[in-house]
């Protein structure tokens, strides 16, 4: 009987060391860091010549975060950050993963292996074939894989049968190759790491203000009055951001920052691209932080809204910015009426909060024109993670806050193209122009049925109503919710098929067969049948700019995402009157289309030749709001938490490590938390570490419940911490096992990882 893999993290320690919590993020220690994991991953003069090409515009787009780059100058020293750097170490690296190597060890003695060390195996060499039934990968030539997916995407009894989900490193080009292959192949089921991250966003934004992206460049942080981050830690997810919200400071602008942990980056940071401040006490930056409890986010905008319309009512005209309303929103007199009926101190009692603090960050709001709110996961990752930035755009538009210079919406993507996969048809549900455009230009009939998102194609999968999974890069098993679910629906499949740069647990927890497809990385050269190619991606500001690859593919069997699209597409459509080795060996082909199918790519090859690329048009931006449907930006009404704790129960929420970015794990330190060498860790208010009777590095288990169902994950460390109490946070993806997954947010569907109801027992 073949053993099944884990499908969670090992429960290994590694050695749990505690340090004191540093007082600036960044600066010298950073590019220590960063320079320490390219010396041993890739070596120092090969990884410093890299380096100098990484966002530059001459060079290739990080394969992490999809913070903007300057549009003018960048800095010559160093246009990156520390995970940036690791980004470029781990896919450069000199470690490989070869045939050898699979015949040498077993999908369950791998399985055994943390996410850590699975990631420090290497790059994948050759494609891999894991035979039903098989204990071992073993090599497969491309032809044999393409036509293995053709003939069991063809066996299907429906194109619904199969799941193809899309990681955000993809480039636009493989993107929009990808789903139109979905597409004539017959289905729309096109999930995408955006189910996960940011839908919330998007659904929000799209209601309120007519586009699902945010509405601000990075040009505004020099302008703002006043920027509020909530719900994200920079420092150690987008450290490039603490430089934008250091001009903010230099520029006279003031900074809130809204979470439950205090996080080193929005208190001070040193910039790393000046060595003249490397050894000073760097900037401070947040004027104010609001230590939040979990999911007490409405609660805390409900409050200030509501001492904003009483200073408004005090002052007339000087708080509220009427003109705007009128002109420009819907909804005003109705969200007035609902804001009435609450109760101030029920609202700064669910907070956590003391009223003075709340008071504070309303009269900077109210006095304040250009106003700028930034958020991550900790605003959309819950139950009511749409009502959460809903009440985010309400609080800007009674400020005429969006539509002006220094002032709009900031969602903070994740994955460094993660918004172009959208742009580019990456969703289960694009609307009907763009599947029209793509019908007229490639003579088929798109699928109009609505596919499924992340967490339905789970579901079917575990139903055995999909049979089929093909992952454009990314981790899934282990980036997605409730994973001992997930792993149980991915082993129902047919065939499971994994395009990759590197090993990682999604390929151990496997369909009847298995492929691992090994591609082209971002710094590799792309040599084509017309020569060399670059592709391009889109920032979290919208800019669509180009990405060269500078080093000799590792592997002469490697090819492009584009190539093996169009080698899956070949081998599966029958009557498909695309060219698919043309647009695979022209790239320029691909953005031609582009252009003719979505708006605001005009001349697309043209303009992103020119260095720094081009915007895409934002109507929110422009101060157009007629794609909603009243035609105006839209006030709504929104909820409060419904969440009850019981006693002895907690609010937990999944964080990443400063080692770490999303699935991938670079290292074994948070060093901006203090914890150093370890990961199976839960952070504890002191106060709920005394009631509850343990103490510090007491060993606990974790139980989440969820509709009379309990989940487990064994063996975490106890840190007291900076927390409110009633909450606790944990690293995923060892705690995503306790994420249910029916447990989603309201309208964007999004998994609920920032609100996940647990109980403690210490460990046997």
């Amino acid at each position: 009987m073949i053993k099944k893999t884990i499908a969670q993290p090992p429960e290994k320690f590694t050695g749990i060391e505690e340090t004191q919590i540093p007082h600036s993020a960044v600066g010298f220690k950073a590019i220590k860091s960063a320079l320490t994991h390219i010396a041993d991953e890739v070596g120092i003069v090969k990884g410093v010549g890299l380096l100098a090409k990484l966002n530059q515009k001459d060079g290739f787009d990080c394969p992490g975060c999809a913070w903007p780059d300057p549009d003018e100058k960048r800095s010559f020293l160093a246009e990156y950050c520390e995970n940036g750097a690791k980004a470029v170490a781990e896919e450069a690296t000199k470690m490989r993963v070869s045939p050898m190597f699979f015949a040498l060890n077993s999908v369950a003695d791998l399985g055994t292996l943390s996410d850590y060390e699975l990631g420090k195996k290497g790059r994948i060499t050759n494609p891999m074939y894991l035979k039903e039934g098989a204990t071992h990968y073993e090599e497969i030539s491309w032809d044999n894989a393409f036509n293995l997916i053709g003939k069991t995407l063809n066996g299907l009894d429906s194109p619904d049968e199969a799941v193809f989900y899309t990681s955000g490193r993809t480039s636009n080009e493989a993107a929009y190759l990808y789903q139109l292959f979905a597409r004539q192949y017959g289905t729309n089921n096109l999930p995408d790491c955006s189910n996960m991250c940011h839908e919330s966003s998007g659904s929000a934004l799209s209601e309120t203000v007519g586009i699902g992206k945010g509405s601000v460049i990075l040009d505004d942080f020099k302008h703002a009055d006043l920027v509020i981050v909530m719900g994200q830690n920079p420092g150690t997810n987008h450290p490039r951001m603490l430089t934008a919200l250091g001009e903010t400071k230099a520029n006279g602008g003031k900074i809130i920052s809204v979470n439950p942990l205090p996080e080193v980056g929005l208190k001070n940071f040193i910039e790393p691209q000046n060595p003249l401040k490397w050894l000073g006490n760097g900037t401070d930056l947040s004027d104010l932080f609001l230590q939040v409890k979990i999911n007490g986010d409405v609660a805390l905008l409900k409050a200030i809204l509501l001492l904003l319309l009483q200073k408004e009512q005090a002052n007339p005209g000087k708080v509220f910015d009427h003109k705007f309303i009128v002109e420009q929103t819907s909804g005003y007199e109705t969200l007035i009426a609902d804001l009435r009926t609450y109760n101030l101190d029920e609202l700064v009692a669910q907070t956590g909060l003391q009223f003075d603090e709340i008071n504070e960050a309303a009269e900077m709001i109210a006095n304040n024109e250009k106003i700028i709110v930034c958020w991550a996961m900790g605003l959309t990752q819950h139950k009511n993670g749409v009502d959460n930035i809903r009440e985010v755009v309400n609080l800007l538009l009674l400020k005429g806050s969006i539509g002006k210079v220094g002032a709009g919406t900031c969602p903070v993507r994740g994955h460094s193209n993660v918004q172009g996969d959208r742009t580019m048809g990456i969703w289960e549900k694009m609307p009907e122009e763009f599947l029209a455009g793509l019908d007229a230009y490639f003579d088929f009939k798109s699928p109009r049925k609505h596919g499924y998102d992340v967490v339905k194609a789970i579901d079917a999968m575990h139903k055995k109503e999909a049979r089929f999974f093909l992952g454009m890069g990314g981790n899934f098993n282990s980036a997605t919710p409730d994973t001992e679910f997930t792993a149980e629906a991915l082993r129902n499949c047919d065939l499971t098929v994994h395009i990759s740069t590197k090993i990682n647990r999604s390929h151990l927890v496997h369909g009847k067969e298995a492929l691992i497809l090994p591609c082209l990385g971002r710094t590799e050269i792309d040599k084509q049948a017309s020569g060399e190619q670059f592709v391009t991606t889109e920032n979290s500001m919208g800019v669509i700019a180009q990405s060269v690859g500078h080093l000799t593919p590792l592997s002469e069997y490697l090819k492009s995402e584009t190539a093996i699209v169009a080698g899956i597409a070949k081998a599966t459509l029958k009557n498909t009157k695309v060219d698919w080795d043309a647009l695979a060996g022209n790239y320029d082909l691909i953005r031609d289309a582009v252009e003719a199918t979505i708006p605001g790519f005009d001349k697309y090859n043209e303009r992103v030749r020119v260095p720094g690329g081009f915007y895409l048009p934002n109507n929110a931006r422009d101060n157009d709001f007629t794609p909603t449907h009243t035609g105006k930006a839209n006030f709504t009404i929104n909820e409060l938490s419904d969440i009850v704790l019981d006693k002895g129960h907690y609010m937990m929420m999944s964080i990443r490590t400063h080692d770490q970015y999303n699935t991938t794990i670079y290292g074994l330190n948070d060093r901006y938390r203090g914890i150093l060498n370890e990961r199976r860790v839960v952070f504890m208010n002191q106060q709920d570490v005394d009631e509850a009777g343990l103490k510090k590095n007491d060993l606990i288990d974790l139980i989440s419940h969820f509709e009379g169902q309990e989940r487990l994950a064994e063996k975490f460390i106890v840190i007291p911490y900076s927390i409110p109490r009633g909450c606790t946070a944990t690293y995923f993806p060892e705690a995503n096992v306790l994420v249910p997954l029916k447990s989603v947010a309201r309208i964007s569907n999004q998994p609920t990882s920032k609100t996940v109801v647990i109980s403690v027992r210490k460990s046997a």
